[in-house]
């Protein structure tokens, strides 16, 4: 266990935890971190962001701490199906079991027994595909294997205290039907809403009307016969697991006070943790699901490495980010810079670095490869797709960089590719050179031209500097506006000294000497 304290958000989260049981650690012999998964749908970027923040405090607890630690994923699986979702076949067969639990819903599929089923394993093949350490859990099997007959009983026990809590947050609507249960019907199987009329307490029973046959029914409340409002569920899953540790978003807040205090009635204590901020579009706005405007996991994917998304999530959890695609080659380079750092940093300095984190204390070693951006830019001037031209610039660069010694940065130039030919392909608009201009490129063309082969890059940034004083440019900004906008297209670019010197002396004056011409 490290004795090293780190400032870094994961280490202000833990040390609650380390407050939270500093007299005697939990009667369950283990510190329980859990995310909640809502299997009506696929896992989503959201998903991974909060399974990964919790991973976070769950190592830096693990380093403050030998408390043993574990972390559950849990499903909620005994929600009924609201809607058909959009992005699934079969539609006409799940639109027939509308209302019914997730697990009682055929899978569209055709995969697996039931729909919860079906997603419940795509979030575990999700969550293993990034390596994160968990337990899986179901609700399904917790109601119908009795697993929380003792805290339901306790909702049942402290009915009306629950409902003086529950009834103030709603609408007079709403507060007519409201209660704490929802039986499953027994004639149709869907999980209804519907006003209890009844309740036995030493029976364990619920009565209520049937919506359709004004019958009146009693049923149990234990083996799955009925599930409970979600915000009582939530606070009752809390008291029955003993669970330490769970963050949710900030549109959460007042569900968390709300199930903190039904926690504390059925005799359990609320869990640590804290309201994350939401994301943005590309134009400020809260990103929907249903609007579909912002990015998903498999866009974010197709560009990048997880780890950059890793590195996204762990910057300012608690502040509104935008979540678009021109955010991905800054956060890649961002991870580059920090996997560098991390070598030359001390080991209190190190704990608070996101590698770290991201890695779980066990980073890897850089490649020294270029960034992300001097890739994208690279594919631009050599107006290619294959990786093997892009390649051959790299080892003649440096010749330790070859796809076997370098994997990542093998793999980042084929997200370098598909980005670049994406977006930055149709965002290109190369313009003309001004008179005066011409002369400071003619005379950069001519200075590269006399410059070694094997020059630096720092001398040549030296050069691109020199020559860019002697001009009547507003500032050096403005110079290197001009480099980027009539060698590249585009209004931003790289360090050009790292640029020549990366593409190659005699390849970067006919760049010039062409867009000159043009």
């Amino acid at each position: 266990m490290s004795q090293i304290i780190g400032r870094s958000w994961p280490f202000i989260e833990a040390q609650k935890l380390v407050e939270r049981y500093r007299q005697a650690p939990p009667k369950k012999g283990y510190v329980l971190f859990e995310t909640g998964y809502g299997p009506s749908g696929l896992p989503h970027i959201g998903t991974f962001g909060e399974v990964a923040r919790t991973t976070m405090v769950r190592h830096a607890f693990e380093q403050l701490s030998d408390i043993p630690t574990k972390l559950f994923s849990f499903s909620d699986d005994m929600d009924g199906l609201r809607k058909v979702p959009d992005n699934i076949p079969n539609k006409e067969l799940v639109a027939k079991h509308l209302g019914k639990p997730l697990t009682k819903v055929p899978d569209p599929f055709e995969k697996f027994n039931s729909f919860g089923e079906h997603n419940n394993a795509m979030l575990q093949s999700f969550l293993d595909s990034f390596g994160f350490q968990y337990e899986f859990q179901s609700s399904t099997h917790y109601y119908t294997n009795g697993l929380f007959d003792e805290k339901l009983q306790a909702v049942l026990n402290n009915y009306d205290a629950i409902m003086d809590i529950m009834l103030p947050s709603l609408g007079a609507e709403r507060q007519a039907t409201y209660s704490p249960f929802l039986p499953v019907c027994t004639r149709t199987g869907v999980v209804l809403q519907v006003p209890m009329i009844e309740r036995n307490s030493s029976k364990g029973t619920i009565v209520y009307l049937d919506p359709e046959t004004n019958e009146k029914i009693e049923v149990s409340i234990f083996g799955g016969a009925c599930k409970l409002q979600w915000k009582v569920d939530w606070a009752m899953r809390w008291a029955a697991l003993g669970v330490d540790y769970e963050m949710a978003g900030k549109d959460l807040i007042d569900s968390v006070k709300l199930a903190s205090k039904i926690v504390r009635v059925l005799g359990g204590q609320a869990p640590e943790g804290f309201n994350y901020e939401l994301f943005l579009d590309g134009e400020g706005q809260k990103i929907s699901k249903s609007k579909g405007n912002g990015l998903t996991m498999e866009d974010w994917l197709t560009y990048a490495p997880h780890e950059s998304l890793a590195l996204y999530m762990f910057q300012s959890p608690k502040s509104a980010k935008k979540l678009h695609f021109d955010v991905i080659p800054r956060q890649v380079d961002d991870y580059l810079t920090w996997i560098e750092k991390y070598q030359t940093q001390s080991p209190e300095e190190r704990v608070d670095n996101p590698v770290w984190h991201i890695y779980a204390g066990n980073p890897p070693k850089p490649e020294n490869g270029p960034s992300f951006n001097m890739l994208l830019n690279l594919a631009g001037v050599c107006n290619t797709e294959d990786k093997a031209v892009l390649w051959q610039f790299l080892t003649r660069y440096n010749k330790e960089l070859t796809p076997e010694k370098a994997p990542f940065t093998d793999r980042l130039m084929a997200y370098a590719i598909q980005y670049y030919k994406d977006f930055i392909v149709p965002a290109k608009q190369y313009r003309n050179a001004a008179d005066f201009e011409v002369d400071v490129l003619n005379e950069l063309a001519n200075t590269l031209e006399t410059m070694l082969a094997d020059a630096t890059a720092e001398d040549i940034q030296f050069q691109v500097y020199e020559i860019g004083k002697k001009y009547p440019f507003e500032d050096l900004k403005a110079w290197f506006k001009v480099l980027y906008e009539v060698l590249l297209g585009q209004e931003q670019g790289p360090r050009m000294g790292s640029f020549f010197a990366l593409y190659g002396l005699k390849e970067s004056v006919k760049l010039i000497r062409d867009a000159v011409s043009r």
